[in-house]
Order: structure tokens, then sequence, then C-alpha cells
């Protein structure tokens, strides 16, 4: 079989308006390697993607790749009166055309004499032909169209659907699979399993490790990053630029911790020796040598015993400031305070049941027979889309009336809910005033909104509805952290930020007082969850 090309771009830079969103990117994507690029929202993760894709020119700096890379993009290049046939012939065409090929090289092969002067050159493009149809898996081809539309659950839809009739979920995992079944030389996916259940992100994760060539992925999910991934770039400003580390997720987290750790303990180190050295430098020859008299028996070496301790106390003092300007001049940066929660992530006064559900329901979304919610629970709604994850937690937040059956909850609780969709009646007042107006001045001076670790300091000032989706949903969770809930809720909490910022999530939902109860599909939070799970069924009764 035949070498797979690699992937290779080297100082890209590439500049939307006034800011730098990619700067001086290099990387390497060799054949078998999986490389996964991570970072804050807006670090450039999509516009990499389209930079090696040839979908957007960089400013400076080059790419070199496959002929036939394949990209994933937010929408497929077919029209709404396009076929799900249609789609799978353009993707099977080329494994077609390599069988097409490699059978009329055979029969003009066939038909010409071993001592013809045409021989060596037709059995050459015969050899061609056949190593592009095995690196194709061409004979294939089919069988693997079927098997991937099964995988990504698209097996049971009639294939003379219009793409205008698929929702977007529906075109996603299309897209998806026509990529697969062509396998190219190298794979750019962006947020690829967005839109699929368990069992589809598993059988994704399953064909991506089985391709020869080179992958690139940006993604937010940390399961497939650490199933699939052999290397993850960290797009997240650095010194030295992005930086690349050897394995998957579980390995790069345990790097990152060490990292952190050296980092933290060369500081505290180091803030030690300058009190120290700054202590010396500061002390005078007095305080070292109190000026005493000299005894009887010491008159006649005071003089010289006394110039001796000077001699020393200088060379110390000298010693001490050059080492203390040295230190001061190269000294590392205080760590950086991470993504975090600073406050406790629900107030923890309240005790017995919060909330109880009885046979209640919402007509076509809901039916719950029995839900209790007891002071302190860390409680985790799972269930597969459209099983009423969401209209449970409006039911618990009080935002949604129920059509029958009981629900009570203790008087005068506080409750908070972090919904899907994050919406500020005052688009056009900054961050920081959102922030102040919603709190009030006294609480918002109590827990300023840089402490809590949310949004970086240069957000602060934009208007609001210029701030992007996963912006919002932390502005919105600000807010409840600044005034803790007693009953805190949240819908899909890890969508649209970050993996690091998802890791910090995580631990401020297991530590600390009050009730939380969580709706998720993430994978890697839910085998990770070591509270309470409450799962809805398919046919939406509990």
């Amino acid at each position: 079989m035949p070498a797979q090309p690699a992937l290779l771009a080297h100082d890209l830079v590439r500049v939307h308006g006034d800011r730098k969103v990619l700067d001086g990117v290099s990387l390497t994507a060799s054949p078998g390697h999986r490389i996964g690029l991570i970072g804050e929202n807006g670090a450039g993760k999509s516009t990499l993607l389209d930079v090696l894709a040839g979908a957007d020119k960089p400013d400076s700096g080059s790419v070199v790749r496959p002929a036939d890379l394949g990209h994933l993009r937010q929408e497929m290049p077919f029209d709404g009166a396009t076929t799900i046939a249609d789609v799978l012939d353009d993707a099977l065409r080329e494994a077609r055309d390599d069988l097409k090929r490699l059978d009329e090289a055979g029969r003009l092969l066939a038909r010409t004499p071993q001592d013809s002067t045409d021989h060596a050159d037709l059995l050459g493009e015969y050899a061609r032909a056949l190593e592009r149809a095995q690196e194709r898996e061409a004979w294939d081809a089919d069988r693997r169209a079927a098997v991937v539309l099964t995988g990504l659950g698209l097996g049971a839809m009639a294939h003379r659907r219009t793409l205008g009739s698929l929702s977007g979920g529906e075109r996603g995992r299309l897209a998806l699979a026509a990529l697969l079944v062509r396998r190219p030389s190298a794979l750019l996916l962006d947020e690829p399993t967005n839109h699929l259940d368990d069992a589809a992100a598993a059988f994704l994760e399953e064909q991506v490790r089985g391709l020869p060539g080179a992958v690139v992925v940006a993604s937010h999910d940390r399961a497939f990053l650490d199933a699939v991934c052999t290397d993850l770039i960290d797009l997240d400003p650095a010194v030295d630029g992005p930086v690349r580390h050897g394995g998957n997720y579980s390995a790069y987290l345990s790097e990152k911790r060490s990292q952190r750790a050296r980092w933290e303990r060369r500081y505290a180190e180091e803030q030690e020796e300058l009190v120290a050295l700054r202590e010396v430098a500061n002390v005078t020859a007095h305080r070292l040598a109190p000026d005493r008299g000299p005894r009887d028996n010491e008159k006649m070496g005071y003089g010289h015993r006394a110039g001796r301790v000077q001699s020393q106390i200088s060379r110390r003092v000298r010693n001490a400031t050059r080492r203390l300007d040295d230190l001061e001049r190269t000294q590392v940066a205080r760590p950086v305070p991470p993504l975090r929660f600073h406050t406790a992530l629900a107030a923890g006064s309240a005790t017995g049941d919060l909330v109880s559900l009885r046979d209640v329901g919402v007509p076509g979304r809901l039916r719950v027979r029995k839900l209790v919610v007891p002071a302190g629970e860390r409680l985790l709604v799972t269930g597969g889309n459209g099983t009423g994850k969401s209209t449970l937690l409006a039911v618990l937040a009080g935002r949604l009336p129920v059509a029958d059956g009981g629900m009570e909850r203790r008087p005068g609780l506080t409750v908070g809910l972090l919904a899907q969709d994050t919406h500020f009646g005052r688009p056009e007042r900054t961050v920081r005033d959102t922030y102040d107006a919603a709190l009030g001045a006294e609480r918002a001076e109590a827990v300023p909104l840089d402490s809590l670790g949310l949004l970086a300091e240069a957000e602060l000032d934009r208007p609001v509805g210029h701030l992007s989706v996963g912006q919002r949903r932390r502005l919105a969770l600000a807010l409840l952290v600044a005034r803790p809930p007693e009953l805190l809720l949240l819908d899909e909490p890890t969508n649209h930020l970050s993996p690091r910022l998802c890791d910090e999530l995580e631990d401020a939902l297991h530590s600390g007082p009050g009730t939380v109860v969580l709706a998720s599909h993430d994978r890697w939070l839910r085998s990770r969850w070591e509270g309470r799970e409450f799962r809805l069924p398919d046919d939406g009764l509990r």
C-alpha cells in the first residue's frame, strides 16, 4: 500500500479585524497521527481548520495538503433538493472510479503481449491503479457505506429523502458519513460528535482510530479527545506559542497538572528567596554587628576585628543585592489563576427535601412518577434527546406549569436555572454593567465579576449582544455563582465551554455546600459523576 501523505503547516498567521486569531502556528500531521485542537472559544480552532483545508487563506505562512483532503464543514456543499442517494454516490465516486480505472488497465494489460514496447508502461499504470484502489479500500466501499450509515443512526432512512427534509443534526451526521465512506488521505473535523448519541459517538471513535491517514480535529468532547487523539495542541495564548502535547486527553490533563505544580512550586520558592534577600540587603551593619564598646581584654585588637566584621558584612550585602537584582529581573510570573468558581456553587443553608414531584406531567414532553430532591443532593439527569431533560429542569425551576400531578417545594426556596438558551434584555449594556445591574451595587462589589474567573478582562466592557453563545452562558453562570441559590439547576452546562473550563466546572460541582441538579449528555462528565443519577427513559415516563 502506498505511503499516506502528511499535512504540513508552517508559521500560519491569520488576522480578523484588529485581532490576530492565529499567530505563527505550525504543525505536522503525519499519517496515523490524530491531533486534537483545544482551547478557549475564539482561540482559533475553526479558523485553523479552515486554513488547513484551503477554505480560508492565511495572511502569511504556508500549508502543504494532500490532494484528496476531507473537511467536515458546518454546511454540506449540496442544495436542499439533493437526495441522500446523491450524497452517497458522490462519496463513493472516487472508489468506483478507482475500480473502473483498475478494470480498464487490467483489460489493456491482458491484451498487450509481454514483448510489446507498451507492456512495461501498462504494467506500471495497472500497479498505480491497484495502489489507489487498495488505499481507499475501494472493493469494500459500498458495504462500508451501509455500515457507516447504520453506525451513525441513519441506516433506516430512505435514500430518496432530500437534504431539505432532514434536521440539522441529520444533515451533520450525513456529512460525517460521506467523509468516512470516502476515506480521504487526511481528514479535518470540526466538532464531529455534535448531534451524536453515545452509540454513534463510540462508532465514530472506532472509525477515526482505523483511518490510516492524518486526522486533525477541533472538539470540546473530552471523551472523544481521550479515545481518539495521539496528540493535542493547546491554542490558548502562551509565551512560546501553541503547545503540542503527546498522548490523549488524560495524558494532557496529567501533564498540565504537573506543569502547574512545578510553576507554583518555583514561584513560591523564588518569592521566599526574594523575601530573604531583601531582608539581608536592607539590614545595616549596625544591626548585624551591634555598636558596642570593646572589653578590656579586647582593646588591643578591637579595631582590626571590627574592620574584618564590617568587610564581611559589606560583602554579604553586596552579594545579596546582586542576587536580588538578578532574581527580580528573571523571576517567573505569578501563576495565572485558572478559570474557577471562587464562591460556593450553591448556598448550603437549606435542609430536608427541597422539591418533590409525584405523577407530574407536561403533555407530549414529560411525565415523572416520583422524584425527590433533598438538600445537599448532587443529581445528574440523563436520557436521550427529546426525553424531557430540559423540561424537567424548567418544572423544578417553576418556569413551566404542570398539567397534572403533585409538586411540593420548600417555602422560600431560592432557585437558579442556567438554561441552554441565554439571553439578556439589554444587549447594548456591557458585561460589567449587566452584572452590576442584575446583582445590585453592594453584591457586585462584594463578589467582583473578575474574581470569578469566568470571563477574560478584555470581555468585561463589551456589549453583551456582541458576546458568543459560550460567553453569554459564562455571564449567566457568573450571576448564579455570585448570588448562590439554594437549588442550582444546570441544563447542559458544558455546552460551548472549553475542555479546561469544563474540568473546573466539574471540580466545583463535586465540592462545597448546596444542591445541584444537572442535565447533561456529556460522556466525560457522566462517566465521572459521583452523585445520584436520574435517567429519563425514551418513552418519557419515569
